[in-house]
């Protein structure tokens, strides 16, 4: 079935072609770094942590960060400090998640981890789904759910970040589309991210909620719903604005 997922949306939404090239064309310049290796073997780690308190976290983290480190073409050598470094942030970060969910969501029961959401898009043309994964749904003792996103960063977000519209409009989509998968009142969900700082000297895992009202709904699926109408019908036009921030400027894919 033809979908859109919210990092193809956002490819879209910082370039038509540059979704082409990315999601059509399937051409993949970046091919990850260590930070990228840091953050998929910390969130696997959190999404088997949250399921089974009782886990040995500290393997986990440890083989998965290794086995994406291996999966990169090139380490520069000045990294190798760096990497002893994060094995040793990661394993950090990994022993206070359990904490900070307690602390955050008293009483918590985990609804679920990495739950995929394959959920159809209202009134778009070629009857597209939305696809995505919920790194983590709990629920609390008042009956509301909570849908959290997990980001690996270094020391955190600034207030731009934290409030940036395609930032946020992550979460009123996973919020949106749960509610439709569940049957679920939207007034009983509510959307966090859940920062793990790698450098931060304090608040080392910081959760703050977002919120998605029926206004900022109906703004992110009108984005939405206009990125599907033009993937449809194959427009695909440049947004100059963009090129001096594109990985394929100047390249024989976007000369």
């Amino acid at each position: 079935m033809p979908h859109v997922s919210f990092s193809a949306l956002k490819n879209w939404d910082f370039c038509p072609f540059y979704h082409k090239l990315t999601y059509i064309d399937r051409i993949k310049l970046f091919q990850g770094n260590v930070y990228t290796a840091f953050g998929t073997a910390l969130h696997e780690t959190c999404e088997k942590l949250t399921l089974n308190e009782s886990i040995d976290y500290e393997s986990i983290f440890k083989q998965s960060f290794k086995d994406e480190l291996k999966k990169l073409k090139e380490i520069p050598e000045e990294h190798a400090p760096m990497i002893l470094e994060m094995k040793d942030q990661g394993l950090e970060l990994a022993s206070m998640i359990l904490a900070a969910l307690k602390i955050k969501f008293p009483g918590y029961k985990v609804i679920s981890a990495e739950e995929q959401i394959f959920e159809p898009i209202a009134d778009s043309v070629g009857d597209y789904d939305y696809k995505g994964f919920l790194d983590l749904v709990v629920k609390t003792p008042d009956g509301k759910y909570h849908i959290i996103d997990w980001k690996s960063c270094s020391w955190g977000w600034d207030i731009k970040r934290k409030t940036e519209r395609m930032t946020t409009y992550q979460l009123t989509f996973y919020k949106k589309f749960f509610c439709e998968k569940h049957n679920i009142d939207p007034q009983n969900v509510e959307t966090y991210f859940g920062l793990l700082k790698r450098t931060a000297k304090k608040d080392k895992i910081e959760i703050f909620r977002v919120s998605s009202g029926p206004r900022k709904i109906k703004n992110a699926l009108n984005i939405l719903n206009k990125a599907v109408y033009n993937i449809h019908n194959n427009n695909h036009p440049k947004n100059r604005l963009k090129c001096d921030k594109c990985e394929f400027n100047k390249t024989e894919w976007c000369p």
